[in-house]
């Protein structure tokens, strides 16, 4: 688990005209409400009122027949599915989220990955502008927003044989090596397709999640899901890096989109190989158990010791505040270092791997209690970069080999997939692959 931090969440101020469904779900239109008369624009979360719902006309939609009810900000916020990159990896951290693994069926393959794909994108793409999926809505989500819903697609090793599409695979993709912190369940790592669904509502998401599973038809079968959460927007009196479930500030040192060599780390060149991976992005999705009936046995001092930074506000032990720099020279009274030499975010740092970056995305997770006694909780590792040789890789190792912060957690499932970049106004995620 490297110590960087999240992008703040990017609002988006203009919503497009979107064909109206029906009275079905939330349209973008509908959406405007009364946002052209009044100006209001969507708002950061926990701001002012963001695009106003309308009536349906029927009486039978969200809000009262005759009448027009103002979403708040958080049901309002809403990301673009089109763009040069797909959504849901430099957008801020959403309160609910799950990642879902599919196989391709046998017999399945190159064309029905496309029509797979085609529907999946089409489904995408009204969900986040807040309509109705186009068939067999459940009805889940009609009273919501958009609630800056995300979905993120991607593809996994085994995609590229079962779709004769072996020579378009990149380099890249190769397996991740071997861990030896590793204590993988191959049944939930890995999958011929991958899907992150982000929202900060949990009907959105779990909407949002179904109609995806519905979509897949005869064409794939579920391999694994796995359900996450975090901190919900407006919980804190101001924006700041979440905790994860030890209480650690989680992701201080996350590139930012405004610093100069950011797309160079995180996303394939416009020139990248190969060229249908142009604007995409390579994700690292790991299960972090979390040992915490171990962690929550140590003083407060001994986990910061462990963590190398204050557990109150995430500055550096060696002093200052959350952003400082890390003094990594620095020694206490007794010649020892103030960070200890194992210390998880001294190992991390990008300057101690050869300037290897990541970019985090998590959710925590928590699936009940074990057998045991023991929570079944922790970390669904998700990082972005543009290269994992270059990016998890070489960090992962450094870890393995003196972490202070291995002890107390325990990796339990593993997944490499290339992400596309963003699709354009009438294409679908992957068309360059696929039609290629």
């Amino acid at each position: 688990m490297a110590d960087q931090s999240t992008k703040e969440n990017k609002k988006e101020d203009a919503v497009g005209d979107a064909q109206e469904n029906g009275g079905h779900g939330i349209s973008r239109r509908r959406l405007l409400g009364t946002a052209g008369a009044t100006g209001l624009a969507l708002g950061a979360a926990g701001g002012a009122t963001g695009y106003a719902v309308g009536s349906d006309g029927d009486g039978s939609g969200s809000g009262t027949s005759g009448s027009s009810l103002a979403l708040a900000s958080v049901g309002a916020d809403m990301a673009m599915f089109h763009g040069k990159h797909q959504p849901g990896i430099t957008e801020g951290l959403q309160a609910s989220g799950h990642l879902i693994a599919f196989d391709l069926t046998a017999g399945a393959g190159r064309t029905e990955a496309a029509a797979l794909l085609r529907r999946w994108s089409d489904t995408a793409r009204r969900l986040m502008a807040g309509e109705a999926a186009a068939h067999d809505d459940t009805d889940v989500a009609r009273d919501a927003g958009p609630s800056s819903l995300t979905v993120t697609f991607g593809f996994g090793y085994g995609f590229f044989a079962r779709t004769g599409l072996e020579k378009q695979r990149p380099v890249a993709l190769d397996p991740l090596p071997e861990f030896s912190s590793d204590h993988l369940d191959k049944a939930r790592s890995n999958g011929d397709l991958w899907v992150q669904i982000g929202a900060n509502d949990a009907l959105v998401a779990f909407h949002a999640l179904r109609a995806i599973q519905k979509d897949a038809g005869s064409a794939a079968r579920v391999r694994w899901q796995m359900n996450g959460f975090n901190r919900s927007p407006g919980a804190t009196a101001q924006p700041m890096t979440a905790r994860n479930l030890m209480g650690q500030m989680d992701g201080t040192r996350n590139p930012k989109p405004s610093e100069a060599d950011f797309d160079k780390r995180i996303f394939v060149p416009a020139a990248g190989e190969p060229s249908w991976m142009a604007n995409g992005s390579y994700a690292v999705v790991r299960r972090i158990r979390m040992l915490l009936d171990d962690w929550e046995q140590l003083s407060v001092k001994q986990q910061e010791d462990v963590v190398g930074r204050k557990k109150s506000n995430g500055a550096p032990l060696s002093g200052g505040s959350e952003t400082t720099a890390m003094d990594l020279e620095k020694v206490d009274a007794n010649g020892d270092l103030v960070v200890p030499i194992n210390a998880h975010s001294r190992i991390t740092r990008p300057d101690e791997n050869g300037g290897a970056a990541i970019l985090r995305r998590p959710f925590s997770f928590h699936d009940g209690i074990g057998a045991d006694g023991t929570p079944d909780a922790g970390l669904l590792f998700v990082c972005w970069q543009a290269d994992p040789l270059r990016g998890f890789v070489p960090v992962q190792r450094k870890l393995d080999r003196g972490d202070a912060l291995s002890k107390f957690i325990r990796h339990e499932s593993s997944g490499l997939f290339a992400v596309p970049g963003g699709a354009g106004e009438g294409e679908y995620v992957g068309q360059r692959l696929l039609e290629g």
